[in-house]
């Protein structure tokens, strides 16, 4: 057998192994920087800031964040959408010797708590709509810093004028909030503060650069620790898997969230690596996407299967140009087989499917861009990264073709979970990532997914996990027992069903476990569907059989489809 089969399937231009620079992640913007000074890095609806301008803003923020007492190895939450300020925060954490805390901006008050209690973060960059969320959370953190900024911030005139009355329409609010006390403004501080940082001693390997939060079926999120080693690694994996490519010649469409660790390596940390420009959008809109590749011309779009779909599904998708794509990378979710070929076909680029984890980066695996691809295949390894199919819960390698637990080694995989060491211990096992996702390898060194973590739900790009949802709903007074499983959805991939047995003598409407829910958890976790059970299926000693619920669904889907 032999030891790494995919390497006879690498073109000639992807190295079999690669140099990684033993440097801060931030070093990339400084040398863009320095080689571009003035080609645009960032796109957001018609605003643009060229590379020395976020520089500048970025080592502004970093003076700021040390003069408000950040020091190294601090973390600091950044709860934004794709919008330059989220990536000036990003570079000026790093720069000031911070830890970046990506904290989703759906979160609700209870998850934002949880999230600011584990990881001590000490600061926080936010939204404006976001603030009176933050403003009740914060008393029960250790948050002694909130910077506020807001979508009008980077908006271009008129634009910046009249987004206030929309922004009041679409959330029903306007906010504002003064530079005082705890709170201070972005926009004050892009005045006030000087481009100069006090450095910090580094270390490539050991260095937290990020602490991003994953769900997990055993617990509460748990922070994944990356290092600058590990994002720097993923980050040239990519670039060496797009050969093609041009450096300083590229623009990426940026609509996958930075908040979402694909994002943030694929758009964020590699395009400023590589001195290309990104083009924000702070909220998937079909249209409003269509109108920006059309105009933008982006090259490389990085994403999500729901993405490609909602854009292809719009009524009027003939009238927009969008031939300027010419590589597309898909994650979070299995790409459909029609998907990428209607979508190759409308762009005349190329969209592959590939797979990775936030504990690896993310990506571990891809088809290749140009070459040859297996159909219903993630792909093969990249570059440095080592896949094994082992025996479920065990290091014991099982034979090719056989269904086992996917196994990753590379110098992409995380340092371990945040004051986790038990469940680092059980997750990296004698050097490799046990990712729980079972799968098999073909004889080619091709890998399959046959299926993700046990009860893991995978909606629209979103990681879900079962149990968040259901302690909610446990703690619904009319609530006995509930189960909660992803069930097929043609377009999110799976949708969030709950099923519910409530107690004696009470009774709740959907409608009112919606709300309920709602008001605890964030939009992507809510249930789209609620089923009200007498009982639910368990095996002999009461453990409810959630599988057999999912495959109950199918059936029914099934005899729903006419044959």
């Amino acid at each position: 057998m032999t030891e790494k089969p995919w390497l006879a399937h690498y073109p000639p231009e992807v190295p079999h192994t690669l140099t990684y620079p033993s440097m801060p992640v931030q070093e990339y913007l400084t040398q863009a920087y320095k080689k571009y000074p003035q080609k645009v890095a960032v796109h957001f609806m018609g605003k643009e800031l060229s590379y020395e301008e976020l520089y500048q803003s970025s080592m502004k923020f970093a003076n700021y964040l040390q003069k408000l007492g950040i020091k190294k190895g601090d973390r600091v939450s950044i709860m934004l959408p794709n919008c330059p300020q989220a990536v000036i925060s990003f570079y000026g954490i790093l720069y000031a010797g911070g830890i970046v805390v990506m904290t989703n901006p759906l979160y609700t008050e209870r998850e934002i708590v949880y999230q600011m209690n584990d990881s001590g973060a000490k600061a926080i960059i936010s939204l404006d709509i976001l603030f009176p969320r933050i403003s009740k959370a914060i008393k029960e953190t250790q948050l002694e810093n909130v910077i506020v900024t807001g979508i009008k911030d980077y908006l271009t005139f008129p634009k910046n004028l009249v987004y206030p009355f929309i922004q009041k329409k679409q959330y029903g609010m306007t906010v504002k909030v003064e530079h005082r006390g705890i709170n201070h403004l972005f926009t004050e501080i892009m005045k006030t503060a000087q481009p100069t940082v006090v450095e910090t001693p580094f270390d490539f390997e050991e260095d937290l650069a990020l602490l991003q939060y994953t769900g997990g079926t055993t617990g509460s999120p748990k922070g994944v620790m990356l290092t600058h080693k590990n994002l720097i690694s993923n980050a040239t994996m990519c670039d060496s898997w797009l050969y093609k490519c041009k450096k300083g010649e590229e623009t990426i469409m940026g609509i996958i969230p930075l908040f979402h660790v694909y994002g943030l390596t694929t758009v964020l940390i590699l395009s400023v690596m590589l001195g290309n420009k990104m083009v924000l959008l702070p909220k998937f809109d079909p249209e409003t996407a269509l109108k920006t590749i059309n105009k933008q011309k982006p090259t490389l779009f990085p994403g999500a299967p729901t993405l490609y779909i909602g854009l292809m599904s719009h009524p009027d998708i003939a009238k927009y140009d969008l031939s300027s794509i010419e590589a597309c990378m898909s994650g979070s979710a299995p790409l459909p087989a029609e998907v990428q070929e209607k979508f190759e076909a409308l762009t005349g680029g190329k969209l592959v499917e590939g797979y990775g984890l936030t504990e690896t980066s993310p990506v571990t695996h891809s088809n290749l861009v140009w070459g040859e691809r297996i159909k219903g295949s993630v792909g093969i390894p990249y570059p440095d990264t080592d896949c094994k199919i082992f025996q479920t819960g065990t290091t014991t390698p099982i034979p090719n073709g056989e269904i086992g637990e996917i196994a990753i080694q590379g110098p992409q995989v995380m340092k371990g979970y945040w004051n986790k060491p038990e469940e680092t211990a059980a997750t990296i096992v004698d050097g490799w990532l046990l990712t729980g996702d079972l799968g098999y390898m073909d004889d080619e060194g091709h890998f399959f997914i046959v299926d993700r973590k046990k009860d893991m739900i995978i909606a629209g790009g979103f990681n879900i996990y079962p149990r968040e949802i259901e302690e909610v709903l446990y703690e619904h007074e009319a609530v006995q027992e509930c189960v909660v499983a992803g069930i097929p959805d043609p377009y999110r991939g799976e949708t969030v069903k709950a099923y519910i047995v409530l107690k004696e003598g009470y009774t709740v409407t959907e409608e009112e476990l919606n709300a309920y829910c709602r008001e605890q958890l964030a939009s992507f976790k809510v249930p789209r569907v609620y089923e009200f059970r007498k009982e639910l299926p368990k095996t002999a000693i009461g453990k409810i059989l959630r599988r057999s619920l999912v495959d109950e669904e199918v059936a029914k889907q099934n005899e729903a489809v006419p044959s």
